[in-house]
């Protein structure tokens, strides 16, 4: 039996391939960007990979990759008072700075109705820049690396599974991070899948 005769392997089609790389040469010397999001009102799959598509869609904004999705209960709330959470971490590749990818985070809340008037309150969407190169900034504006993501296991998680080796800037190995934080309250759920805009 050769390698290639298992019938449910299926090579990546050498056109989606050049797709991608044709894309990717359109963005003249792109940064790599970290995107969490989270949602825990309506359809959250739904509002999830929408949310996806639509950073697809910005001019200079590459999506390059898509975590495992994984549910968490809500954060600083009284347990059972708000529906869990789904979270997934995006890797982009942009040649948008930070303050516009903000802008474009921010738009596409609002396109989701996300109101912003209780704190850990819930919300359909939430889009969070998590890291953006190695760039560490304390602008109140936008915080680099996002100030408690080292801190929290449904941003870890996920972004472990799909890039191991990163780094949180300032803090060290994602890895090292989440083993100390654990994953306790974060389960990943795997008959759930968000897919790569085509």
């Amino acid at each position: 039996m050769t390698p290639n005769s298992d019938p449910t392997v299926q090579p990546v089609p050498a056109s989606v391939v050049h797709q991608v790389d044709a894309a990717d040469v359109t963005l003249h010397n792109p940064k790599r960007a970290v995107v969490a999001l989270g949602s825990n009102l309506g359809n959250r799959m739904e509002t999830l990979q929408g949310a996806i598509d639509a950073l697809e869609e910005t001019p200079g904004v590459r999506v390059r990759a898509v975590s495992p999705v994984y549910e968490t209960e809500p954060w600083g709330v009284e347990p059972g008072s708000q529906p869990s959470y789904l979270n997934a971490v995006v890797l982009l590749r942009t040649t948008l700075p930070p303050g516009s990818l903000l802008e474009r985070a921010h738009a596409i809340e609002e396109a989701y109705a996300r109101v912003r008037d209780e704190h850990w309150g819930p919300r359909t969407i939430d889009v969070d820049i998590v890291a953006y190169q190695d760039v560490v900034s304390d602008d109140p504006g936008l915080t680099l690396p996002h100030p408690r993501c080292h801190e929290r296991a449904f941003v870890l998680a996920p972004w472990h599974d799909v890039d191991p080796g990163a780094e949180v800037p300032g803090h060290g190995p994602v890895a090292d991070l989440l083993g100390a934080v654990g994953r306790e309250g974060v389960v990943r759920r795997g008959d759930l899948e968000l897919s790569l805009p085509e």
